[in-house]
């Protein structure tokens, strides 16, 4: 069993995580939909995550949908004191695997309602709320209507605390001039690095940024860079990929997910691997421009 060697902490909420956490989306089926290739992998993969001290496991009920929630509460219930486990609404999915809006004020309490009872919970530490204008990428629209439903939510005791995924600076802004925003969950890694800013802001106001897709979106010389590298720390790819975003900013909290315990493992060294200021100086070079979603008004 590979124990998490120091990697530091940051606030969420009101509670400190280790900053490498577990994301449990790939612990579904292909495609994110119906049940796992192997249950007692993905329990055992669960369990072995907690008891090498992860903290942090990210969720949602459109996993599956409902499965990863399922065996969150089979393999950890009833859960550890110090175990966050954040969750994530706003999304649906179609009987066809399709990934859909649901931020009507019936579909978030809906969401709120199957976490609870699919994780077994009486409150949900944190909820974000997956903002769904393009299914892809972030794109600019308010959110006040769909945030306001959660922060009801939060005022009745059913969410702790509220995070945002899948969003832009401007609507980073507009949700913390409404309600308090405890972490935002975006997609960036060193080839897509367009919430440079973003993650610079929330560091200063103490607001954790989560990425996903550590390893997203690179091209073949990319990704030739990234494994001469690993190459010379005798590390692979994506541990060296995951150790560059735990050096990039302080407010990184990191859930990399796997369905494999071996792999589970691998990530979890990460923790113990320091990159070389002149290593980390070459990976910064492979961040693409900025996308055209981006760029959009």
């Amino acid at each position: 069993m590979t124990k998490i060697p120091r990697t530091g902490r940051f606030t969420l909420g009101d509670r400190s995580v280790k900053r490498l956490g577990f994301g449990a989306m790939q612990l579904a089926g292909p495609g994110v939909f119906g049940p796992p290739k192997d249950r007692r992998e993905a329990i055992a993969v669960l369990r072995e995550a907690v008891a090498s001290g992860v903290d942090h496991i990210d969720t949602s009920d459109a996993y599956g949908p409902h499965i990863t929630n399922q065996l969150i509460r089979e393999a950890l219930h009833p859960y550890p004191t110090d175990l966050v486990i954040v969750t994530k609404i706003g999304v649906a999915r179609g009987e066809d695997g399709s990934w859909n809006a649901a931020v009507s004020e019936r579909d978030l309490i809906s969401a709120v309602h199957d976490n609870l009872r699919n994780l077994s919970l009486d409150v949900l530490e944190v909820v974000n709320l997956r903002v769904m204008f393009d299914v892809f990428a972030p794109a600019e629209g308010s959110i006040e209507a769909p945030l306001a439903v959660l922060a009801k939510l939060q005022r009745q005791g059913l969410v702790r605390h509220i995070g945002l995924s899948n969003v832009t600076a401007q609507q980073v802004a507009e949700a913390r001039a409404i309600t308090d925003i405890v972490c935002v969950q975006n997609h960036y890694n060193l080839a897509h690095r367009d919430d440079d800013a973003l993650i610079n802001q929330l560091a200063t106001a103490g607001v954790a940024y989560v990425p996903f897709f550590p390893l997203g979106g690179f091209t073949p010389l990319q990704s030739t860079a990234l494994s001469d590298v690993a190459k010379q720390l005798d590390a692979t790819p994506t541990q060296v990929a995951l150790a560059w975003l735990l050096q990039r900013a302080p407010n990184i909290l990191l859930i990399p997910g796997t369905s494999s315990v071996e792999h589970l493992r691998e990530n979890l060294a990460t923790a113990g691997l320091e990159l070389p200021r002149d290593m980390v100086t070459m990976l910064d070079q492979v961040a693409q421009p900025t996308t055209h979603h981006q760029r959009r008004s």
